[in-house]
C-alpha cells in the first residue's frame, strides 16, 4: 500500500522556498522563491542577497542609517532573483515566496508573466510598498493566495 501523508505541492515548493532562504546571509531576514510550471516543474529558485559579484562582506547589511550605509540600496530580493536567473521564461508560472513581494518585486513578477504568487507572511501589509504590490498585482490579473499555514525548515549543518 502506498503512503497517504506525502505533501501536497503548495507545501513543498514553500519548503523549497525556505530551503532557499537558508542561503541568504541577511542577519534579520531571509526570504527564498521558487518559480513553478503548470506541470509542477522547478523552473528557478532565487533568495535575497548581493548581486552576483558584490562581495558580501564589503557591502552592509544594516537596517538603519542612512541609504547608503543600509542593505536597502544594495540587496536583491528573493523574488527579483529567481526571475533573473531563471534559464527560460517564467511567463504562465507560479511564484511561491516565504514574504509578500514589495512593490519594486511586483512590477518584476507582473513585467516576466508570472500569473499566481503563493505567499505566507504578510508582515508588511500595512506598508506603502506592500499596498502598492497588491494594487497593481491586481490591476495586472496575478492572482496572490495567502497559505493558511506556515512551512518550517530545520537545516542542520555539519561541519567538515
Amino acid at each position: 500500500m502506498k503512503r497517504q501523508n506525502v505533501l501536497d505541492w503548495n507545501t513543498y515548493f514553500m519548503a523549497l522556498a525556505h530551503l532557499s532562504a537558508e542561503r541568504s546571509k541577511d542577519p534579520n531576514t531571509n526570504v527564498g522563491a521558487v518559480i513553478v510550471d503548470d506541470m509542477h516543474r522547478i523552473v528557478s529558485i532565487g533568495y535575497n542577497g548581493m548581486p552576483r559579484n558584490c562581495n558580501d562582506d564589503e557591502f552592509p547589511w544594516e537596517r538603519e542609517g542612512g541609504f547608503l550605509t543600509t542593505k536597502y540600496a544594495y540587496v536583491v530580493h528573493a523574488e527579483l532573483n529567481a526571475i533573473l536567473n531563471s534559464p527560460r521564461s517564467v511567463s504562465g508560472c507560479t511564484l511561491y515566496v516565504s514574504l509578500f513581494p514589495c512593490n519594486e518585486c511586483a512590477k518584476a513578477i507582473i513585467q516576466s508573466g508570472i500569473k499566481r504568487i503563493y505567499y505566507e507572511s504578510d508582515k508588511y501589509a500595512e506598508t506603502e510598498g506592500v499596498r502598492a504590490s497588491k494594487k497593481m498585482l491586481s490591476a495586472a490579473g496575478v492572482e496572490m493566495i495567502q497559505l493558511p499555514y506556515t512551512c518550517e525548515v530545520n537545516v542542520t549543518v555539519n561541519e567538515r
